[in-house]
């Protein structure tokens, strides 16, 4: 009985220590946006990583998206005899919820990933030590150009996402189904107002903002509460960051719906 009522007292002092510790980490981090060194360049190198090379996988799955709610949404309409709403379905569906989820946890995997492994690996090889000792912030060198970049990048890859979306499900309603194409038309133009669309760029810049901090961190602190530092520690840091964004962003999309509708 001790020893189990002492493993959770150790249990819950270690997470109470982990959040004190990415609060923190968050602080620096924003901190760290102020801070020398410039970080121009850096920002245009994040912003082509995160944002050019995320183009195609996010056009793939906004196509396909769109594509299935185009077919989903004229069967479930045609029952009662609404497929003139369509436009509408599509467009609202992907705007206010779809576009910002799916391309905050498409940038996760792509993007937040390789972030986590790349400083894990800079903390197994002492180089975040190294910057410390140069009287460098590694908060300012390393995440906070991350940090300004997805904050640019997800936005418009989510706007991206909506258009080639809702491009999908026309290509489906009216060029598979037969619906007239003026008609899908002006159900999107008709029922997408600027809640909806402000809507999903405070969604983004949330998800951007959860996706750097968690990816990060996670990496920054890699194999530091085990006490050791190697190829597995990177691994199972990149792991858990990739779960915890995920978790975190439809979270966050739950909270940040309820408060805007």
């Amino acid at each position: 009985m001790i020893q189990w009522v002492a493993w959770l007292g150790a249990f819950f002092l270690d997470r109470v220590g982990e959040l004190g510790r990415s609060g923190l980490f968050f602080y620096r981090m924003i901190r760290g946006l102020f801070r020398p060194p410039g970080k121009f360049h850096f920002v245009v190198k994040q912003v082509y990583f995160i944002g050019t090379k995320s183009f195609f996988v996010i056009g793939f799955t906004g196509a396909f998206t769109g594509m299935v709610l185009g077919l989903q949404g004229y069967y479930t309409l045609s029952k009662f005899g609404s497929e003139g709403l369509l436009g509408s379905a599509v467009a609202l569906s992907l705007i206010r919820e779809l576009g910002p989820v799916l391309s905050a946890l498409m940038v996760t995997g792509r993007a937040g990933s390789a972030m986590c492994a790349e400083i894990g690996i800079m903390r197994i090889e002492e180089q975040i030590d190294a910057l410390e000792c140069m009287a460098i912030d590694p908060h300012a060198y390393l995440v906070a150009p991350k940090l300004i970049a997805c904050l640019i990048a997800l936005p418009l890859l989510t706007a991206f996402f909506d258009v080639v979306g809702i491009l999908g499900g026309y290509a489906i309603g009216v060029d598979l189904l037969g619906l007239s194409s003026g008609i899908y038309m002006d159900g999107v133009e008709r029922s997408v107002a600027w809640e909806d669309v402000y809507m999903g760029i405070v969604k983004s810049l949330w998800f951007a903002l959860l996706i750097i901090w968690i990816c990060t961190y996670k990496g920054f602190y890699a194999g530091l509460d085990e006490g050791s530092f190697g190829p597995e520690q990177v691994s199972k840091a990149t792991t858990n960051a990739v779960v915890a964004s995920s978790v975190s962003v439809l979270v966050c999309d739950y909270v940040v719906t309820s408060i805007l509708l």
